[in-house]
């Protein structure tokens, strides 16, 4: 899919949303995205997860890893269309750690995956633990790329749909100016 028709399969979904968006970061927006609704689709989430892997089909991926929740369908799709495991990270007391008796083995060449990459905060939370357990990264993707600024992951970075997403601090947001409700989406409550 071109970066077009993927914009339009997340606005027909409805995960690319316009309006007036307090995100995690208190940050406002004028536009918000939910992969979740577009990763409800089986059919859609394993061909986007075909897509995704493609990037890495080259640099001999043993196994696929992604952080729960947004990762872990993202893994599972990769990992599939890859031949290869996926397995997914969770939290506990707020370090990201392997549980479920999932194991990286020393060496295993590994990429990383997630829905949608914001700061890349758990991210490399992700490349950390994996290197923790001795496994290598050679890759890291993502279904939708909207970070603005710098962001280095030590390894290629390749995203099927990269977004410019403006933020706003609060005091700053012309959004507010207008007198635009705000709305507090996401999987995140405060």
């Amino acid at each position: 899919m071109t970066e077009q028709e993927l914009i339009e399969v997340f606005k027909e979904r409805g995960a690319l949303l316009e309006g007036h968006f307090r995100l995690t970061s208190g940050l406002h927006s004028n536009r918000y995205i939910q992969c979740a609704q577009v990763l409800k689709y089986p059919d859609l989430s394993a061909e986007l997860g075909k897509e995704l892997a493609e990037n890495f089909r080259e640099l001999d991926v043993e196994l696929v890893v992604g952080p729960a929740i947004g990762g872990i369908i993202v893994a599972q799709d990769v990992g599939r269309a890859l031949g290869v495991p996926a397995i997914f990270t969770e939290r506990e007391q707020g370090k990201m750690t392997l549980r479920r008796g999932f194991e990286i083995k020393a060496g295993t060449r590994i990429v990383v995956v997630e829905d949608v990459i914001t700061t890349g905060g758990s991210t490399k939370e992700v490349i950390d633990l994996v290197k923790e357990h001795g496994g290598v990264v050679v890759g890291v993707g993502s279904l939708v790329d909207r970070h603005s600024g710098d962001l280095d992951f030590g390894v290629s970075f390749r995203p099927l749909l990269k977004l410019s997403i403006e933020t706003y601090s609060p005091d700053d947001c012309p959004l507010c100016q207008k007198g635009l409700p705000v709305v507090k989406p996401g999987s995140r409550k405060e």
